[in-house]
């Protein structure tokens, strides 16, 4: 069970999600506008807040740094933009998740369950190393053998789980639902072309690899080489 904050203008959609929320066993605050939003997030101290962005008095884009000012709860934006500019702007001033309507309870859900799990990982104190890889989840630094490598978001990302998980084969779904924050399916082409990306940054080949492997049918494992 968790404490959530809904910051919904749509009335309907407020109840609705307010509602289903609670019937999974969740306790729901739900508000109208930004401003109100900003002093429930104070005075619920919720577990996590689901922010629209659409909203009458101040468009949630704006009131992300407001919220990350008052509380360091995860946030997940629900919103029915889908432009990926606007989504990545967004995780990078804060947000955690993001949900596009329309979303079933059962998804938003999940989402709600896998940004708690997030927020209830132990941050390394620093950097996590697999032979001479150095991931950094502070400062997103990777080093290959004291040799700087310059990723992307997403391959840090994914770089990042395996190597927290070295030496165990890691199924495309899990990297889908923690990488990609897709629970419910998505293409294991995507994961497959970022691991190609990543082994050419790592100067191996899926012939001859030396820290991934792709193990068919069950997933991508990292380990240190063994030579």
């Amino acid at each position: 069970m968790a404490v959530l904050l809904l910051v919904e203008d749509d009335a309907s959609i407020r109840s609705s999600l307010s509602r289903s929320m609670t019937e999974r066993g969740h306790v729901v605050h739900s508000v109208g506008t930004a401003l109100e939003g900003l002093r429930a997030a104070v005075d619920v101290e919720p577990d996590v807040v689901l922010l629209d962005l659409g909203l009458p008095d101040l468009d949630g884009a704006r009131i992300m740094p407001m919220l990350r000012a008052v509380v360091s709860v995860p946030v997940l934006i629900i919103t029915a933009r889908d432009n990926e500019d606007e989504i990545v702007a967004l995780l990078d001033a804060g947000a955690d998740d993001y949900v596009v309507k329309p979303f079933s309870a059962g998804q938003l859900d999940a989402r709600v369950r896998a940004v708690l799990r997030r927020a209830a990982e132990p941050e390394p104190a620093g950097p996590v190393e697999v032979g001479g890889l150095a991931i950094d989840p502070r400062s997103r630094e990777v080093t290959l053998d004291g040799e700087s490598l310059a990723l992307t978001p997403k391959e840090f990302a994914l770089l990042l789980v395996l190597a927290r998980r070295a030496g165990e084969v890691v199924s495309k779904r899990d990297l889908l639902a923690e990488v990609w924050q897709q629970p419910y399916g998505g293409s294991d082409k995507t994961v497959d072309v970022h691991v190609s990306w990543l082994r050419r940054k790592l100067g191996e080949t899926a012939s001859q690899p030396r820290y991934l492997t792709s193990v068919r049918g069950v997933g991508v494992r990292l380990a240190a080489p063994s030579r």
